[in-house]
């Protein structure tokens, strides 16, 4: 069965405007996915008609919107094969996500002299929450270096681990570089040496099937919004035997079972212990339809046609001189590039004119810039609604501006 691309353009509305002019080719999914229809209609018929406070009340409505969004927590659960439904945590997002485990399994569960080893592909959000918990607590944070191709060695990882190392965390998939970690290979040589395992999966999840059982990580993070779902929602997946050790990071309702002014506080049973205050429960309503969205057109599929256009993209940008492209041959989502002499602003702000949404910066990865000692880079993404078409006005306008800049 061929993919129905043109079918799935359809359910995307913004898909349809234009951009100075210009039928819009929007290659920045990596930053944040557009919505389809269906991911907008379920927040809206949720706030028409469904909206009220979860877990707060007996009455109707409160019932039925606490039944909807524990629904969405099963699926979640089904979505990526957790064990229960109990492993799955609502948060904002990845970056909320990794600052909870920071905060809790962190704090409460390592002490000084331990040590945590990172890659240096990591996103800002798998480095400072870290960096903080390790100036904090007397933890020694240890780098991953990258290969000049933008994978990691393998065989280095046994040589970063000794008695003292608790913690790996590491993206699946590169948010700038689009490398595919080897997690099945890397994960057991850090668990046969003691290691909990992190994995950020904001880049990962809409572009394969994720099962954090076979992958035997301890938590796995992402975010709705790069998987066609709304912001401000995402998800922390732990091992329930993690988090039942693991304190709450943020006190307030919903997170207790008893509060006394003199006795203190009895928490909740996980996951509610870690989900303090009034969820974003339309984004969570708007969570499970991207879900169900992805699921019905099916990941394989998602895969290989991303895939192939992934493969068509590198080889049509070989038609443009002087640009060099950053990472290794076999990727996922992204191509990092940059256009000779010129600034990557400058590039990506001459791409606009044509219609054409890019990336440009550090991609909130300021050590893979100094690794490849640039301050910025173009990034193009691909995502599930992405043609060839769109590719091929990449390349003409790419090429244009070496015509016009020389």
């Amino acid at each position: 069965m061929s993919y129905p691309l043109e079918r799935v353009r359809s359910d995307f509305p913004l898909l349809a405007r234009e951009v100075n002019g210009q039928p819009l080719a929007y290659l920045d999914s990596a930053a944040s996915a557009q919505k389809p229809q269906t991911v907008i209609d379920r927040e809206l018929d949720f706030y028409r008609h469904g909206y009220a406070a979860v877990h707060r009340g007996i009455h109707t409505l409160s019932a039925e919107a606490t039944q909807q969004m524990e629904a969405v927590r099963a699926q979640v659960a089904s979505f990526i094969n957790a064990a229960s439904a109990e492993e799955i945590v609502f948060v904002k997002g990845t970056t909320e996500g990794i600052n909870l485990v920071a905060n809790s399994f962190g704090r409460h569960l390592l002490a000084a002299g331990d040590s945590i080893i990172i890659t240096e592909m990591e996103h800002h959000a798998n480095i400072v929450p870290w960096q903080m918990l390790a100036q904090e607590r007397g933890i020694e944070l240890r780098v991953w270096p990258l290969q000049p191709d933008g994978t990691l060695d393998q065989a280095q990882l046994p040589h970063l681990i000794d008695a003292s190392t608790r913690l790996l965390a590491i993206a699946q998939i590169s948010n700038v570089l689009g490398t595919v970690n080897p997690l099945s290979d890397i994960i057991p040589v850090a668990k046969a040496a003691g290691l909990k395992v992190l994995v950020d999966g904001a880049q990962a999840v809409m572009h394969q099937r994720v099962d954090v059982r076979a992958l035997d990580c301890d938590f796995y993070a992402f975010s709705g919004h790069k998987l066609y779902g709304p912001s401000g929602i995402g998800i922390l997946y732990g091992k329930q035997a993690l988090l039942e050790q693991m304190p709450p990071w943020e006190g307030g309702g919903a997170m207790i079972q008893q509060v006394s002014l003199t006795a203190g506080t009895t928490f909740a049973a996980p996951p509610w212990r870690f989900e303090a205050g009034s969820p974003n429960s339309a984004g969570i309503m708007g969570l499970g339809a991207a879900i169900e969205y992805v699921n019905d057109l099916g990941l394989e599929a998602i895969h290989d046609y991303e895939q192939s256009l992934m493969h068509y993209a590198l080889e049509a940008l070989q038609q443009v001189p002087a640009l060099k492209i950053y990472g290794p041959a076999a990727r996922a989502g992204v191509i990092a590039f940059n256009l000779g002499e010129h600034h990557a602003y400058d590039v990506g702000s001459f791409l606009d004119q044509y219609g054409i949404a890019i990336r440009t910066g550090h991609h909130c990865a300021m050590p893979l810039m100094a690794f490849y000692g640039v301050p910025s880079m173009c990034r193009a993404s691909l995502a599930l609604y992405n043609t060839q078409e769109e590719v091929d006005r990449l390349v003409a306008g790419l090429q244009r501006i070496q015509r016009l800049l020389g």
